[in-house]
């Protein structure tokens, strides 16, 4: 049957995992580190999906394609299991973490915020801040500092940081921060992202407003895996 549907433009996907996790039917799944429509039968053409892509990289088209199953949406949302499915963020299954209980009792100094500065997250703020000039500037996913047990004094001493989660944001934060970039006078930009592909999104917001603020500045990302490491 003719009727609509979505198409990714694998050119325009970065990756992120969001349209995937905003997909409810799993019509969606990450492959090879690209969005790929699994199966045509599982999407219902409302795309909701569509918004939630940073790129734009999904659109609609009238096409051949077989009949929305609903039946056949809810047997493989029961079937799914954690962390065994094609769709949504793989970094979003269930993970029990043991932690050295010996180590974690044992009494230690108190930890001294190394925050400069108020607000944090990207979405809110400014362009133009006293504290921009001269700045060494981390971007970090927001779960980093839950995951890495000394953030503070590894990545955010002497730094100007904003924090965002491209997943849950749902925007593209490239915008602002190529105005952040072009309109202060940042020395360097650290990106702290978390191993799972949702976090993709950050670290290419990250790429594209330096290029597009046309200036060479100093750069580096570091990963943080699931269980709080640095990622080799």
């Amino acid at each position: 049957m003719i009727r609509k549907i979505i198409e990714i433009n694998e050119n325009k996907c970065n990756g992120c995992g969001i349209c995937a996790e905003a997909c409810h039917e799993g019509a969606i799944g990450m492959v090879d580190g690209k969005a790929k429509l699994l199966r045509d039968d599982y999407c219902d053409g409302l795309g909701d999906c569509l918004p939630a892509c940073p790129t734009g990289a999904i659109s609609f088209v009238e096409r051949e394609a077989a009949a929305y199953d609903e039946e056949a949406v809810k047997r493989n949302k029961t079937n799914k299991t954690y962390g065994n499915s094609n769709s949504g963020c793989k970094g979003s299954a269930a993970k029990t973490i043991s932690r050295n209980i010996e180590e974690n009792g044992r009494k230690s100094e108190e930890v001294i915020s190394q925050l400069m500065q108020w607000p944090v997250q990207i979405k809110l703020v400014p362009v133009k801040a006293p504290y921009f000039d001269g700045a060494n500037l981390l971007v970090a996913a927001d779960c980093a500092a839950f995951a890495f047990g000394d953030f503070h004094r590894k990545f955010m001493k002497n730094k100007i940081t904003v924090i965002g989660c491209p997943k849950l944001d749902g925007v593209d934060y490239s915008e602002k921060l190529t105005s952040i970039i072009a309109e202060n006078d940042i020395k360097s930009v650290t990106v702290v992202r978390m191993e799972v592909p949702c976090c993709g999104g950050i670290e290419n917001a990250v790429k594209t407003a330096l290029m597009n603020s046309g200036k060479f500045i100093p750069w580096q990302v570091v990963t943080i895996t699931t269980d709080g490491r640095i990622k080799e």
